[in-house]
């Protein structure tokens, strides 16, 4: 679970516009920083199963975010993949 704090600076720097706080780059910004902070909680607990169940739907939906945008707007898809250094 990610902090207030931490997620609304990632809406402010993803954001399209000033009110926008659900676009598709924001979504994949803030399920990326979950990602990596579930990917690390289960560096140190190899056994806890329902965070890496709940690790590999969250890199699901990401997936199905990116296809969306891949398909939709290829240009956004170029820099959220640079942005967060994801591979294609």
């Amino acid at each position: 679970m990610l902090k207030r704090t931490i997620k609304k600076r990632l809406i402010t720097k993803h954001q399209v516009h000033k009110k926008d706080t659900g676009s598709t780059q924001v979504q994949i910004a803030i399920l990326t920083k979950e990602i990596d902070l579930l990917a690390s909680h289960l560096q140190e607990h190899k056994k806890d199963f329902s965070a890496r169940r709940g690790l590999l739907g969250k890199v699901a939906q990401r997936r199905k975010l990116l296809n969306y945008l891949r398909m939709n707007k290829p240009d956004s898809y170029q820099e959220v993949l640079e942005a967060h250094k994801l591979k294609k």
